[in-house]
């Protein structure tokens, strides 16, 4: 921006497009796609299925077991772990940039309520695996943490991570040794017992929500989620904000500040350090998976190989990917497919809620009706179809407006004023 026009803006004007930092957008597009994959799972079935292949319908075949093992060394709890890393970096650089021009915390106060309403509306309207109203919860949680230097957020939220991980690990763990496996000694009758009484309960839960799913019309369905689902929701919001999402946002706070984003740390020391964590990473996440599968998928094994002893792995290969996207962006963005990626990650918001619809109207019994059908191999169509239809809307949109249409709507309602769309 030219002098003039730093002169001339406000605090209750939102940034250009020529203040962006393409990495971020490029790692978002990559992120807001990648997410897909792993999640058609929960879009498609009970949450239960997501980490547990044995909730499919009949059972796993050997591809929905196969598939869940690279999924769970390569992507889960990975490309979450980067989007909260962005969102994070995000927070610093809207303060940033609103300070810049004069402005307060007044305006992310705002945007991060908001958030808050389009994520209660996405979680009982739409789909219950939603993750804007927990970004929002934690949102406010970091922003008590803004004004620490990078080196410090950095340091505190790696720990605070790994913390996290040990809490959750040892929060299950108990239950694990409990249930009775491969290569652990017999438990005590009673709390062999109640393990296994909870490992039914979430099968029984899972049951349930596939029984509403399929044959309750959209309201009913609403307001069994309302019901079932509601009370439960305060609780896990904090505990997952306190255990991994707001270390994360430290994290991608500290990186951004550190400059990881926009090219002034050594590159060749990202790329040294991005390959060792990614690399190294799933090398030690891969005996978990297998332990998992050579033990037949017990329920509360699985949950904990996939919640608690995997999650230690996945801050090295969350910082490792982000790294090697950082380094990526700067020739992949200029190409066709690449500058593509870019567009989808300005939009975002839109893209992740507009899939979210897509799939609420292809699988959810009052609509599309094939809640609980499909096994993975039937369901990756309909990522690729997404994945098209993302590529395909986001530059055309944005060669026409300023922002997607719920950026846009979002960012009108944080600055309290009808912002022009239309180039």
């Amino acid at each position: 921006m030219s002098e003039l026009e730093v002169e001339s803006v406000t605090p209750s004007q939102p940034v250009s497009a020529a203040e962006r930092i393409v990495a971020l957008d490029f790692i978002r597009g990559i992120a807001v796609l990648g997410i897909l994959f792993p999640n058609i799972v929960a879009y498609g079935h009970p949450m239960l299925a997501y980490y547990w292949p044995e909730g499919l319908p009949g059972g796993s075949t050997a591809f929905d077991r196969y598939v869940w093992l690279i999924q769970f060394v390569l992507i889960d709890g990975k490309l979450r772990g980067v989007f909260t890393l962005l969102f994070g970096a995000g927070l610093i650089l809207f303060l940033d940039r609103v300070e810049a021009r004069g402005g307060g915390p007044e305006l992310q106060i705002r945007r991060l309520a908001w958030l808050g309403v389009f994520g209660l509306a996405h979680t009982f309207l739409v789909w219950t695996g939603d993750i804007l109203l927990l970004y929002a919860v934690a949102g406010f949680g970091a922003l008590l943490m803004t004004g620490w230097d990078g080196r410090t957020q950095f340091r505190i939220g790696v720990a605070w991570f790994l913390a996290g991980a040990l809490i959750f690990s040892a929060a299950i763990g108990t239950a694990v040794t409990a249930e009775g496996f491969p290569g652990i000694p017999d438990p005590t009758p009673i709390s062999h017992e109640q393990a296994q009484q909870g490992a039914a309960s979430f099968v029984k839960d899972a049951n349930e929500e596939i029984e509403v799913t399929q044959a309750g019309s959209w309201p009913k369905l609403v307001a069994w989620r309302l019901t079932e689902e509601g009370p439960e929701l305060p609780f896990e919001l904090v505990f997952f904000a306190l255990v991994e999402t707001i270390p994360l946002m430290l994290v991608g706070m500290a990186l951004y500040r550190l400059g990881l984003f926009d090219g002034r740390l050594d590159q060749a020391r990202m790329r040294r350090w991005g390959w060792i964590g990614f690399i190294g990473g799933a090398v030690l996440t891969l005996p978990i998976g297998l332990w998992v599968m050579w033990a037949g998928f017990p329920v509360l094994l699985t949950q904990f190989a996939f919640n608690g002893l995997s999650a230690f792995l996945h801050l090295p290969m969350v910082l490792g990917l982000t790294a090697l996207l950082s380094l990526w962006s700067r020739t992949a963005a200029r190409g066709w497919l690449g500058d593509r990626v870019v567009a989808a990650g300005r939009m975002a918001f839109s893209n992740y809620l507009g899939g979210s619809m897509l799939m609420m109207l292809v699988f959810q019994g009052w609509a599309g009706g094939l809640f609980g059908q499909l096994h993975r191999i039937g369901m990756l169509p309909l990522v690729l179809l997404a994945w098209v239809l993302m590529l395909a809307w986001s530059k055309p949109w944005l060669a026409h407006f300023r922002y997607g249409p719920l950026e846009w709507l979002w960012r009108c309602l944080t600055y309290w004023k009808l912002m022009p769309i239309r180039k």
